[in-house]
């Protein structure tokens, strides 16, 4: 009985460590992914970091000495759209795939008044 009660907790145990943690808010991360600022442009890496206070979503895309910090990031639910905007660039996305692990943003890049598509990704 007593062994019996045992493996019952050990194997209790082993799932709850398997389960994923509760993410929160489902932008906070790094997104990696690519860009194009015109119709046919070669596709450019870039890198986004999003966090949120409880109160507000901040970021930046391409940390380091090129970065571009945003003044305004929305998010809304109905539709999971997202909006950034900050020194003459706009992302205009949708999240896909919002309970995965491996959600994606997919939409329109504008930059300096060029449009073009993005992907980005949060990796695991």
């Amino acid at each position: 009985m007593i062994r019996s009660r045992f493996l019952q907790l050990a194997a209790l145990a082993a799932f709850a460590v398997i389960l994923p943690a509760q993410e929160g808010h489902p932008l906070v991360g790094t997104w990696r992914g690519t860009v194009t600022t015109a119709p046919n442009a070669p596709k450019k890496d870039v890198v986004g970091y999003l966090e949120w206070d409880g109160k507000m979503l901040s970021g930046m895309i391409n940390p380091g000495p090129d970065a571009i910090k945003f003044d305004k990031a929305d998010l809304v639910p109905e539709g999971w759209t997202v909006k950034l905007e900050g020194k003459g660039v706009t992302v205009d996305g949708k999240i896909n795939n919002i309970t995965s692990l491996r959600r994606t943003i997919t939409g329109t890049w504008t930059q300096n008044g060029q449009k073009g598509t993005f992907t980005l990704e949060r990796p695991l």
